[in-house]
């Protein structure tokens, strides 16, 4: 069993990495796109330093929270659309009979997917993450914390796109109900919760994690909490597991449309 996730997990490796070196042979047009995500993701704190030009606090969150929660959304977005960029596509795959590629390779499908493609311009999500992060006061458990929050909540951002995308195995095209779900997740990860009341505030805590993918690791990071870490670490298991039992279940039901494609 060991052998085998070590296999797995080396064959998952080489192909993001094998990915990546296809996206540098144009190696301007690769640093361009990692520059201009910055620049972009940077444009967007504006309207926050004027805003806080007037106001001490926000949703009860002060500015360095505020760049903490950004730094958060950027890192975990950068970090599942990185390795994983075609877990937001999956539903495109199933429906249009890709998968075929991927069931007569010798390493696990859904990983094998998932990994197949890397979004270049997600580095610089990355980047000016770490930035933000050191701008709102470095110290290296911070810095830790932060890395091990961006894994953990890249992972349940994935998981829930591939549950979202997996449901074109029982209902045809579902990209629209996945890339509404995808986007729920993105754009309210850079509000703090505060703003939010009542209902609203448990969906961001059940049907949408956003809380456990960006506010509880901002709430850690200010102020150390074992138990909500511990948390974090056990919803994103959780959505992996979910994310394997949706996908599979589903691709019992999966019918090949004979489509001559090779994956290399």
């Amino acid at each position: 069993m060991l052998t085998e996730v070590k296999g797995q997990v080396r064959v998952t490796c080489k192909a993001v990495k094998y990915s990546l070196m296809r996206e540098m042979l144009n190696k301007t047009s690769f640093i361009m796109n990692i520059v201009f995500m910055i620049l972009n993701n940077a444009s967007f704190l504006i309207q926050w330093v004027v805003l806080y030009s007037i106001k001490d606090n926000v949703g009860g969150y002060t500015f360095d929270q505020v760049l903490l929660l950004w730094g958060m959304a950027a890192a975990t977005y950068g970090g599942a659309h990185l390795f994983f960029k075609r877990a937001f596509s999956i539903s495109d795959v199933i429906t249009n009979g890709k998968l075929d590629a991927y069931l007569v390779q010798p390493k696990n499908v859904l990983i094998g997917v998932v990994t197949s493609e890397i979004e270049v311009s997600a580095i610089g999500d990355i980047l000016y993450a770490y930035i933000v992060m050191c701008i709102s006061g470095f110290t290296f458990l911070k810095f830790t914390l932060f890395t091990l929050f961006m894994i953990f909540g890249g992972l349940i951002i994935v998981s829930i796109a591939i549950i979202l995308g997996s449901l074109s195995f029982w209902f045809g095209r579902t990209d629209m109900i996945a890339d509404a779900g995808n986007a729920l997740m993105t754009n309210f990860a850079t509000y703090p919760d505060g703003i939010f009341k009542g209902v609203i505030k448990m969906i961001l805590f059940t049907l949408i994690p956003v809380g456990f993918t960006t506010y509880i690791p901002v709430w850690v990071l200010t102020e150390f909490d074992f138990k909500q870490m511990l948390a974090v670490i056990l919803v994103s298991i959780i959505s992996i597991i979910l994310a394997f039992i949706v996908f599979y279940r589903g691709l019992r039901k999966y019918s090949s449309s004979n489509l001559m494609i090779s994956k290399i």
